[in-house]
Parts: structure tokens; sequence; C-alpha cells
């Protein structure tokens, strides 16, 4: 029973050092590079089920790999964004077609107002996370050129903090 219980504390350590070690190589890898995608998710399957972490890039924005409706989208976190905002081509790309896209609503953005469609997202995730049902904001493709993750998707997480270049996002 003892050599039991030391072989599970023995194992239990090789695995904790292969994790961190997991961890500390994807940290060093620039955001935005191919292989910065694909060693993201490996290091996302490392961490507690339910939490994400994405560095900040050259400019301190923190972009990464996301899944809408289960389709990878490239996006950036924006805290300043009331919704999840993504524009007409990837709305499209994701299955919203004409007539789901009423651009009834006049929003105020960082380039000016513009008119906007409601949509709800089936699904986001980003790494373990997965959040169903988002509220999200479509604009035409000449008011919004990148896809940005803003409240209505942060504010059903648990937690998410800003700390050293990293973001902790926290299911």
């Amino acid at each position: 029973m003892l050599m039991r219980s030391l072989m599970f504390v023995f194992l239990s350590g090789v695995v904790a050092l292969q994790m961190s070690s997991s961890f500390e190589s994807w940290q060093d890898t620039p955001v935005g590079e191919p292989a910065a995608r694909k060693t993201a998710s490996v290091a996302n399957s490392t961490l507690a089920s339910g939490t994400s972490v994405l560095k900040a890039d050259a400019a301190g924005h923190y972009r990464g790999q996301f899944r809408l409706n289960g389709k990878p989208v490239e996006g950036m976190v924006d805290t300043g964004a009331s919704a999840v905002a993504i524009n007409e081509s990837t709305a499209r790309h994701l299955g919203y077609g004409a007539a789901a896209l009423d651009f009834r609503y006049s929003v105020n953005t960082a380039n000016g107002r513009s008119e906007a469609a409601v949509v709800r997202l089936k699904r986001v995730e980003v790494g373990s996370i997965k959040i169903e049902d988002v509220e999200a904001l479509v604009l035409r493709d000449n008011a919004l050129s990148d896809t940005l993750i803003g409240m209505s998707f942060l504010s059903r997480l648990s937690s998410y903090k800003a700390e050293r270049q990293s973001l902790t996002m926290v299911r």
C-alpha cells in the first residue's frame, strides 16, 4: 500500500513538471505566428479546465484564435466593447444570411457612428472555455475590420485578469 502511494506521488510530480514545462514554452512563443496558435491550443489543454490564457502582442493587444459557432475566427479581446462585434463577412461565414442581418441599430464605435444588426451566437470558445448564447453586433465590413470579443462574452466568465502581458480568463 505504501509503495502504491509513493508511486502515485512520484507520477503526480512528473505530470506537474511536464505541465509546467509545456506552459513555460508556450508563454515564450510570440502571438500571431502560426506556431503560436498550435502551441496555444496545446497549452490550454494543460491548464485547468475552463481556463484560457492569451499573451499580449507587440502592441499590447490580447489576440487569439476563437471559435464562433464552431468555426475558427481570429479575434481581439476588447473590454471597451459592450458586445462581441463581427463584420458582415464574418457573420455570413458563420451562417447568418441577409434575412438574419437587419442593420437597424445605430451604434457608436471608435470609428464613429455605424449601423449594426444584432445576432445571437450559439457558442463562443477560447481554449477550454465555452459560453453559449452570446449576443453579438454585426457591422458592415467598411465599419469593422477585426473581430472584437467584448463584454457580452467577458461578463459571462467568473473572472478575467490582465497581468504580466497575459490575459487569464476563467469560466
